[in-house]
């Protein structure tokens, strides 16, 4: 599978298309909405997420709610919308980038001294049109008994301690949330913590997790580097704006101990085949899933742009000038952890179609249950 996205944080709309999904899938809008909507949900978040409905139209390759095998393309329409492809916008140029944006680096690419050139399109606006297609792919690997959930583990001091072992039990707690933070003494001191940075006219960022359930072994290849499951994973989460580093399972913490320590005793029964009695691996090994939990830690680093801007430099005059101070969130780590969570359902259903097939359910789930039932006489 493939996509590809179009759109600018205040154009008229966002756009995706998702090429290479197969036939046969039921698909609903209101699951789309729902993943969207919790895109946008979170405290910290500034004024655009309650201006945006962030309302999905689904315009090509489902019918009748079954994917029809043909490219799906998606539309989000953005209310607060201000530029025009061939009018004259409302937005006034601006010569001096921000720190910490992409506004600099693509002033010099593209040779332009306006930076809404650079802004518009590097915007994490864009991550609502990823969303939507791994909302889509969401749905699909609920048919294989696949299930994630993304969430904050941490906002700038406070860490979260208490994250429930019991997947349902995570998701639940996850859900019911309002800063997306399984451990409800910890989110107490997190909401506080992004108050008194609001209160100083400053941001914070963190880390989030993503937890994924029911992968089979075998999803990815240790054959080629580009079919690593690690890699790609990586991959989707690094290009998610913000997101500075990342972990699979233990992460750093295996340079800080022995190996006797830290890697995953293999075990048998006859009812549970092959298994781990721990997870530092995070689910993969070898570039591939190993049929334990897959884990992913992302860190964000705080939203650079500032309501009390450091120093910059205009690009016209080049004299010293403050950046300029745009709407922005005080934090914005649990609507990251929605991203990562959609951009992983991507990664790990092209690893899944690779492996058993791309045209029809019917098939795919045909090789499925035949490859389970190999694994379980293994």
């Amino acid at each position: 599978m493939r996509f590809l996205t179009a759109g600018e944080s205040h154009g008229k709309e966002l756009t995706v298309i998702l090429e290479g999904f197969p036939k046969g899938f039921r698909i609903e809008e209101r699951r789309i909405q729902q993943d969207l909507l919790s895109r946008k949900q979170g405290f910290g978040r500034g004024p655009r997420m309650k201006l945006e409905p962030e309302k999905v139209a689904v315009l090509s390759g489902i019918r009748n709610s079954v994917s029809m095998g043909s490219p799906i393309a998606l539309r989000i329409e953005n209310k607060d919308w201000r530029i025009f492809p061939f009018g004259k916008d409302r937005e006034l140029p601006m010569s001096i980038p921000r720190p910490a944006h992409a506004d600099l680096a693509g002033m010099l690419k593209y040779q332009t001294y306006d930076a809404r050139d650079i802004l518009e399109r590097a915007s994490a606006r864009e991550t609502a049109a990823r969303v939507a297609v791994g909302s889509v792919c969401t749905q699909a690997l609920r048919e294989f008994s696949i299930e994630s959930i993304g969430y904050v583990r941490q906002i700038g001091t406070v860490r979260a301690e208490h994250i429930p072992p019991d997947f349902q039990t995570l998701k639940k707690a996850v859900v019911n949330s309002g800063l997306r933070c399984p451990d409800a003494a910890k989110e107490k001191e997190m909401i506080a913590e992004i108050e008194r940075a609001r209160q100083d006219k400053d941001t914070l960022g963190g880390a989030f997790e993503v937890r994924m359930r029911g992968v089979p072994a075998g999803l990815g290849s240790c054959m080629h580097w580009d079919k690593r499951l690690d890699a790609q994973l990586a991959c989707q989460v690094a290009s998610i704006p913000a997101v500075k580093a990342l972990e699979i399972g233990a992460g750093c913490s295996y340079a800080l101990a022995r190996g006797s320590r830290m890697h995953d005793a293999i075990k048998y029964s006859k009812q549970k085949g092959f298994y781990h009695t721990s997870n530092n691996s995070g689910g993969i090994e070898g570039g591939m899933s190993n049929g334990e939990d897959i884990l992913i830690r992302g860190y964000m680093k705080p939203i650079p742009t500032l309501m009390q801007p450091i120093d910059s430099i205009d690009a016209v005059t080049k004299k010293q000038a403050r950046a300029p101070r745009e709407r922005s969130d005080t934090a914005a780590v649990s609507s990251c952890s929605v991203v990562a969570e959609n951009v992983c359902a991507f990664v790990i259903l092209d690893a899944l179609l690779e492996k058993f097939g791309h045209d029809t359910r019917h098939e795919i789930e045909k090789s499925y249950n035949n490859y389970l039932a190999c694994i379980k006489k293994y």
